[in-house]
């Protein structure tokens, strides 16, 4: 039991961190009048009130600079008295300690604050404008929090900001066009939120920026030439926005950078060839764009560079093999239909040709050309006509990626592939239609997907994965690889995944997944959800959620697939009606009652999915009757009784950090629940399940 501030009149500092004191922090510390200094994190503290009364105990200390109450569980609001605090507070720390509601517009009074750290909480609210009065505050961390609203102008007079950090928040709006004001600025960090619009140019003139982050939000826009002012930023992350044009030639401009993402936008043209001067480099990433033409041969000079990703992109030409480029997989390269180079790429070789054997060839080519388009137009017409009559069947190849040319499939190749659709081929069957394994003429096995177009819904079915599909690129989507449509057969020609869905694995007698390979799919999971959501012009909510339509590929990475019931929103539309047409146990109140779609629905059921994964037990089972269901089961079990309904294949009593490994499942639960709550508004959004799951993964990993 502490009793400090009767018997310690005359103390200055105290310090009590990491000590795993409990119980409540004691009023009578602020009795010591004279303390300067009060470290009171790391330990399980809790208030005494909600609203944390010690706080306004410590008014009572008038010399008081640094104020530490941080990582405790006090779960209490911040109180209108902290406003009160020492003029002298130079410091105050309370991150990590569930704190909720908003920030107190008094918190402008404590004016000679220098750092302000509130993050890991669930602040909501409004950034208060009045932090315009803490003119020397040069640190402001307001991450992982629920705050909403705008960024105040307010915070660009503050002329001493040093660090700025907002991330995964609830924040709309612009960034200000004043930012540009706050000349100190070092670090910004913003990303992980929902600002729109384009960047303002003002930002592009902050030369002493090292660190910028504003990813994982809807800016859109160009990036500007002016991005070469940033000449000793040292990290650029822009990824997962809507910014398109072309990357900025001054991009080279900048030698201190060592990590730049521009990954998950719609960027055009060329990688410019300046970028081969970042010579400070380490970290690379312009994958999920649209950019095209080589990779340029000056990255060889990027000795420091440990990782690339141009994945997903149109680049053609030889990938460069020298410097950095040995040490790349084809990870690296992977979905870029014109490369070629090391066969350790995943690469097709590339077929080199001397300068006169070249000009020699196009001669050939232009006296010829003229000839050979007639007779090749001829040919096609007469196939075309032959193949009309003779059979009534007309295959339709779609190109899903931009300026890529997709192999076509007949008709009777796929009846070839597939033994005539044998039984000994068969994978599975869904909603609208069947699916199975085939292997076309080039070798390659692939699933096919037919539609049973005896279903009123089949033609709509299919058109909604091709116009979902031809659009979007992901590592955890299955990709299409081709169609063959008529009035009378229709097919989609899927990527094999050798280790089938992940229901199959997750109920199989034959394979166990362990805790780390199902914190790993289902990160998977996320991320392709997260893209769905957050990734492209328009939301795109899945519907259908669930094990069976997760597959697996042979390195057990996880891959989302049957976009039969999608559903496109417009430009603006967050939400609409429509027939419910899911899996039940797996659909959102809103959803299943209504028929109101909006990608909350994903992310319940995908918070349904995780709770059946890690316990191994079906929404549908038949354990679950009357008010009792999956979600009230792990509700009722949480946090004491986490061992008994976790699936018994993952935890033994006997077995070595089974603490550790039973607080990792707790909080994989506690995210379950979260994403699953009855009220849509209340749910988490899949940006911040991929940062909790992941966090999760660190954590068992350590």
């Amino acid at each position: 039991m502490l009793v400090l501030g009767y018997e310690l009149p005359n103390l200055e500092e105290l310090y009590l961190n990491g000590n795993n004191f409990h119980g409540r922090i004691p009023n009578s510390i602020a009795n010591s009048s004279k303390l300067t200094e009060i470290y009171l994190f790391d330990n399980n503290f809790i208030s005494e009130s909600p609203e944390l009364s010690f706080i306004t105990s410590f008014t009572k200390c008038r010399y008081l600079i640094n104020l530490g109450f941080n990582d405790n569980p006090l779960n209490g609001i911040l109180p209108v008295s902290v406003g009160n605090l020492s003029t002298s507070l130079q410091y105050l720390y309370g991150y990590n300690c569930d704190l909720w509601g908003s920030i107190p517009k008094e918190i402008g009074n404590l004016s000679s604050l220098i750092k302000l750290s509130l993050y890991g909480n669930q602040l909501t609210g409004l950034i208060p404008t009045t932090a315009v009065d803490l003119q020397k505050l040069q640190g402001l961390y307001l991450e992982s929090n629920k705050i909403s609203g705008s960024i105040p102008d307010t915070l660009c007079e503050l002329r001493n900001l040093y660090e700025l950090t907002l991330s995964q928040n609830l924040i709309t709006g612009a960034i200000p066009d004043c930012i540009g004001n706050i000349t100190t600025l070092r670090s910004l960090y913003i990303d992980a939120n929902r600002l729109t619009s384009s960047i303002p140019a003002s930002l592009w003139l902050q030369n002493n920026l090292l660190q910028l982050d504003l990813s994982s939000n809807f800016l859109r826009g160009s990036l500007l030439q002016e991005i070469g002012n940033l000449k000793v930023a040292t990290l650029i992350d822009l990824s997962v926005n809507r910014f398109s044009g072309s990357i900025p030639s001054t991009i080279g401009q900048l030698q201190n950078l060592n990590n730049l993402s521009l990954a998950h936008n719609t960027l055009q043209g060329s990688i410019p060839e300046s970028m081969g001067k970042l010579l400070s480099m380490e970290r690379l990433d312009l994958s999920h764009n649209n950019l095209s033409g080589n990779i340029p041969k000056s990255f060889e000079a990027l000795r420091y560079l440990t990782y690339l990703d141009v994945s997903f992109n149109d680049l053609s030409g030889e990938v460069p093999s020298g410097g950095p480029f040995k040490n790349f997989s084809s990870q690296s390269f992977m979905s870029n239909e014109g490369l070629c180079g090391d066969p350790i790429y995943g690469l097709p070789p590339c077929h080199t040709t001397g300068p006169k054997k070249i000009k020699l060839m196009l001669r050939v080519l232009f006296a010829l050309l003229g000839i050979i388009v007639l007779i090749t137009i001829a040919m096609a017409l007469a196939y075309a006509v032959g193949r009309y009559r003779s059979k009534n069947l007309v295959e339709n190849t779609t190109d899903f990626a931009p300026g890529t040319t997709l192999p076509r499939v007949s008709y009777y190749e796929l009846m070839q592939a597939t033994q005539r659709y044998s039984e000994s081929h068969f994978l599975g069957s869904g909603s609208f239609g069947s699916v199975y394994r085939g292997t076309l003429n080039d070798g390659r096995d692939v699933a096919v997907k037919v539609f049973d177009l005896q279903h009123q819904n089949a033609f709509k079915s299919f058109d909604v994965e091709c116009e979902v599909l031809r659009n979007l690129r992901h590592r955890n989507l299955c990709k299409v690889i081709s169609t063959c449509s008529n009035q009378d057969f229709k097919a989609l020609v899927l990527e094999y995944m050798s280790n089938g869905s992940l229901e199959k694995l997750l109920y199989s007698d034959d394979c166990l997944l362990d805790i780390l390979q199902r914190i790993n799919i289902m990160i998977d999971v996320a991320s392709a959800l997260e893209y769905l959501h957050y990734g492209y012009s328009t939301y795109i909510v899945h519907c259908d959620l669930k094990p069976s339509n997760v597959l697996l590929d042979e390195d057990m990475v996880a891959h989302l697939s049957d976009f039969g019931i999608a559903k496109l929103l417009g430009e603006g539309e967050s939400n609409a009606h429509t027939t419910t047409i899911g899996t039940l146990g797996y659909i959102a109140p809103e959803y299943g009652l209504e028929g109101l779609v909006s990608i909350r629905c994903d992310v319940y059921s995908y918070g349904i999915m995780l709770m059946e994964v890690f316990t191994r037990t079906k929404p549908s089972s038949e354990i679950f009757s009357g008010e009792l269901s999956l979600r009230s089961w792990i509700n009722d079990s949480m946090p004491n009784a986490i061992a008994r309904i976790i699936d018994s294949n993952l935890l033994a009593p006997e077995e070595e950090y089974y603490t550790e490994k039973l607080k990792c499942l707790s909080s994989v639960m506690e995210l379950a629940l979260n994403c699953s709550m009855e009220s849509a508004n209340e749910r988490v959004n899949m940006k911040d399940v991929v940062v909790a799951l992941k966090k999760i993964r660190f954590q068992l990993l350590s």
